[in-house]
């Protein structure tokens, strides 16, 4: 089946349709969920195009939420972007569509959707709205340019991932020539606020770093909340472990408010996104979130981490 044609003719279908991506968001899934609104409201004016989910401060230089009724769902074709499995889809109401269809660059652990479009090979789902507008001839306009572009620029860590094709950057291109301000767009996401320098500072202090090359570090929840970050929570933390040249593989653990850890996998070389679906999470190969229901488990990952970074040498 073409996927892409079969989604194509379910949005010239559908009056209403409502555009979701994953909770705690980042400039892709942001990007990608409202660059494809912006492109399908100038492509289709009658219909009513919405994209949802909580608003967040630090991303609102990129875009804001649309308010949307309870009744709207009812009738809607859900579009479910850059989301790899149910329960991380922000805004719940989308079970209450018509019909759901899931766009993702994520390894497919979790299928769901009555059609699904996943391409492991893209850097980003935002690369994929590029590629299906590019499909079906639909102006990708310079509003929608600038956060498709961000997303990219988002999930590529500035291009220095391993997922940017040569294909990226043609896409990328085609982006810019749109006239978008590419560089105040890359000083946004460059930025952080000052209590997540001052917890970066923190992070490499208390680094622990394997004669293997792996790192750790364990956050306290007492120790995120001292830093007062407000929203503007930890994600910008990720990759500066990776900047050390010792360093192969990383994971941050992150304590919730009941104790248990939010753990975010990272790496230079050998896959993590196994170690990830052990300890009931899953992700890219070298780019991972799991969880681990206290310091026992904690621990056993660390081990874990440290084992198959060895065994890369």
């Amino acid at each position: 089946m073409d996927v892409q044609k079969a989604i194509f003719d379910d949005i010239k279908r559908k009056q209403t349709i409502i555009i979701h991506r994953h909770q705690r968001p980042d400039p892709d899934a942001v990007g990608s969920q409202v660059g494809l609104a912006k492109i399908l409201q100038q492509a289709f004016p009658e219909k009513k195009i919405f994209a949802v989910g909580k608003q967040i401060p630090g991303l609102a230089w990129l875009a804001e939420m649309d308010e949307v009724e309870d009744a709207q769902f009812d009738s809607a074709l859900i579009l479910v972007l850059d989301t790899a499995n149910e329960p991380r889809v922000d805004d719940q109401r989308w079970r209450r569509g018509q019909e759901v269809i899931k766009i993702d660059h994520h390894p497919d652990d979790d299928p769901f959707g009555d059609l699904s479009w996943v391409e492991e090979d893209a850097s980003s789902t935002s690369e994929m709205i590029v590629d299906f507008a590019n499909r079906f001839d639909l102006k990708v306009s310079k509003e929608a340019a600038r956060v498709l572009y961000a997303g990219i620029v988002g999930d590529t860590g500035r291009f220095l991932y391993s997922d940017t094709r040569p294909h990226t950057m043609i896409v990328t291109a085609q982006l810019m020539e749109t006239g978008i301000d590419a560089v105040a767009v890359n000083q946004m996401e460059d930025e952080m606020p000052l209590p997540v320098a001052r917890l970066t500072a923190y992070l490499y202090d208390h680094l622990t770093i394997s004669s293997s090359g792996a790192a750790h570090v364990i956050l306290g929840a007492e120790t995120i909340k001292s830093f007062n970050l407000g929203d503007a929570g930890t994600a910008s933390l990720v990759p500066m472990a990776g900047k050390i040249d010792s360093v192969k593989t990383w994971a941050i653990f992150e304590e919730q408010d009941d104790h248990s850890y939010r753990v975010r996998l990272r790496s230079k070389g050998p896959a993590i996104s196994g170690l990830a679906r052990e300890h009931n999470g899953g992700g890219h190969p070298l780019a991972s979130g799991a969880k681990a229901k206290d310091l026992d488990e904690v621990k056993l990952m660390i081990t874990k981490l440290e084992t198959l970074t060895a065994k890369d040498k």
